[in-house]
């Protein structure tokens, strides 16, 4: 069955990845965002598409339209851009959600939240299971974004037991792949972007803390099966890949693949920057029937070649 339905954040890394994947499932679909992280070239290749529509439109204002599914993605995800304006970042995550929420019930829609795994913060319990509440500084430079996706979770569950509203909250593992912004401060595009210009390769700490990386097209379809699930099943559900890496391993496996002499620079750690990161997918894979396909190595490949082609086209 066809829906109509609008992705918030839709034209950024994830989000276009999204909006491909629903268009070729054949919906309809309105994306909506600002471009303060997300890019035109990122659905340019979408634009002739009958089933697509975009709007320029920021969710710290409501939105009046007719839709039947929301995809709640709108908020700058990367430490480097969600700290650039954090009074904002904040807004985006409370007030993109009551807005959101606002629209969900109107129009009677069905709403996914994509929160995060910083709702972890800097974890006490190792690998992270959906039950744990997490450890964050509620006063950090990373506050604005971990405590605004908090907050935003738990204005979904009100709404779902104030006003019935149909929700759905995934929590989102290190997702990597094509159309990753070059200069998002992210560890994969920071290692991959370096190597291939031959700078230093900048590691923070000893190296030895620990991320799951997961592959775009997994998690997209991680977030379809999600949104599909029976009503009632509202989560919070992990979606990532349990692969756990160190950063050291990571830089080899991105030296390795781009054929780069970079060498490895240490700084230090940034303020409340966790030192493990690995999810616990047992919901994920009894609900959705879900578990990530794309190993590293097959994901960097994609994600170093697009890069080349980027990095070339500057």
């Amino acid at each position: 069955m066809s829906n109509k339905i609008l992705v918030t954040g839709g034209a950024g890394f994830i989000g276009s990845h999204l909006c491909e994947r629903l268009i070729a499932a054949g919906h309809d679909v309105l994306c909506v965002d600002n471009y303060f992280t997300g890019t035109k070239k990122n659905v340019k290749h979408l634009l002739e598409h009958p089933l697509f529509e975009v709007m320029r439109h920021d969710v710290t204002f409501p939105l009046y339209v007719e839709v039947e599914r929301i995809f709640n993605l709108a908020c700058p995800a990367s430490p480097v851009h969600y700290q650039f304006d954090p009074v904002q970042t904040t807004k985006t995550s409370v007030h993109g959600a009551i807005n959101m929420l606002g629209l969900a019930k109107r129009v009677k829609a069905r709403i996914l939240q994509a929160s995060t795994s910083e709702v972890y913060g800097d974890p006490e319990v190792h690998p992270q299971p959906e039950s744990y509440w997490g450890k964050v500084n509620p006063i950090g430079i990373r506050s604005c974004y971990d405590e605004g996706k908090r907050c935003a979770e738990t204005l979904f569950f009100d709404y779902n037991r104030q006003h019935g509203t149909d929700i759905k909250v995934i929590r989102i593992f290190n997702t990597y792949g094509p159309r990753m912004h070059p200069r998002d401060g992210r560890v994969v595009s920071n290692f991959i972007v370096q190597a291939l210009q031959g700078e230093d390769i900048t590691i923070y700490g000893d190296g030895q803390q620990t991320r799951s990386f997961c592959y775009v097209d997994d998690l997209v379809e991680g977030m379809m099966r999600m949104m599909d699930t029976e009503k009632g099943f509202t989560g919070p559900i992990n979606i990532g890949n349990p692969g756990e890496f160190t950063m050291l391993q990571l830089a080899e496996k991105v030296l390795s693949l781009v054929g780069s002499k970079s060498k490895l620079v240490h700084k230090p750690l940034p303020q409340d920057d966790p030192k493990q990161r690995k999810p616990i997918i047992d919901l994920a894979k009894s609900k959705l029937g879900w578990e990530p396909k794309v190993n590293l190595d097959d994901g960097l490949k994609e994600t170093v070649a697009y890069f080349r082609r980027t990095l070339n086209e500057r």
